[in-house]
């Protein structure tokens, strides 16, 4: 139980404070056309992942046990990006600096679960693709509806219930000193670090979350594309293998832009400039939510011709209306 004791107990005066300061960038003048950038990326983010998802649901074609998974992405996106980017807009492009305890803790939880199911996400694909190319005369009994909507709904529990757990840990941290946070939203590692009592708990579920929803999904994602490349070293034509490693063209785009400037900056650690952190995690934040639909679009035929198909019907409608 000491584990998870709070301040009490060791002579310190357990403090909650009313309020945590966002900082931000620190030295940068007219940081705020950044945010302007940031916003311009977010309205992209919601009209395309709301194009996607309406053509899936319109489209009985995409229907599908793959398109369930891409519809969750497209909604996480969705959601993700709102949770994030009108707030950060709320706090440095209108001067709301000051954020109450209990909206930042909403805040971290909303942000958090949503990149976990990003990453997670991923991770159903991963396995639609490996499936598809493997066992491709398996694939209807292997991937059906009832599989991915519960291999979804598992990822969604996880999530939530470990950052429930890490807001729940953060409740039993006294501030008696700095409320400033150097981030540009309520980061966890940058919350508990202010802690006057002992924060061994948070740093250590810090770490697991972090190898649950960033190191575990990744390594899970190579070593299907492994498999895959395994299984087309075998098959006999070229084309057939080209045609196998376009259909993963789109996720392989997705795992890059998702994972690879988060990994660098947790590789830089304590080394990365503050300022440079600030500017990578925010672009990975709402870079990938606003490329995901387009890519998905543009390398996905089912959705291009689903996409095709809806705005003929929709002109050939507007002509017999006239």
């Amino acid at each position: 139980m000491d584990f998870f004791s709070s301040a009490s107990g060791r002579n310190i005066t357990f403090v909650r404070p009313e309020y945590f300061i966002i900082s931000g960038f620190i030295g940068i003048p007219n940081m705020k056309y950044y945010y302007v950038f940031l916003f311009f990326l977010y309205v992209i983010s919601v009209l395309g992942n709301t194009a996607v998802m309406v053509v899936i649901y319109l489209d009985h074609n995409l229907k599908t046990p793959k398109y369930v998974a891409v519809f969750n992405l497209a909604f996480v996106d969705l959601l993700g990006s709102s949770a994030l980017v009108p707030k950060v807009i709320d706090i440095f492009l209108f001067n709301h600096y000051n954020i109450s305890y209990n909206d930042c803790l909403t805040f971290l939880f909303f942000c958090y679960t949503c990149l976990s199911m990003q990453a997670l996400n991923l991770v159903a694909l991963s396995y639609d693709r490996l499936v598809a190319i493997i066992y491709p005369l398996h694939y209807q009994v292997k991937v059906t509806h009832k599989f991915m909507f519960s291999l979804i709904a598992s990822f969604w529990i996880i999530a939530i219930i470990a950052l429930l757990t890490v807001v729940g840990l953060l409740t039993r941290l006294s501030f008696c000193k700095s409320v400033v946070i150097n981030s540009y939203f309520c980061d966890h590692g940058q919350i508990y670090r202010l802690a006057c009592n002992d924060y061994t708990p948070n740093d250590v579920i810090g770490r697991l979350l972090t190898f649950l929803i960033l190191y575990l999904p990744l390594i899970i994602i190579l070593c299907s594309y492994i498999c895959i490349g395994k299984a087309l070293a075998k098959v006999a034509t070229v084309q057939e293998r080209v045609k196998a490693l376009k259909t993963c063209s789109a996720h392989l785009s997705l795992v890059a832009i998702t994972f690879i400037p988060i990994m660098i900056t947790f590789a830089m650690g304590a080394g990365i400039d503050p300022n440079a952190r600030i500017i990578n995690l925010s672009l990975t934040s709402v870079l990938p939510p606003m490329l995901n639909p387009i890519i998905y679009v543009l390398q996905t035929h089912e959705i291009k011709v689903s996409m095709k198909r809806i705005l003929k019907f929709r002109r050939q409608s507007k002509i017999l209306v006239k």
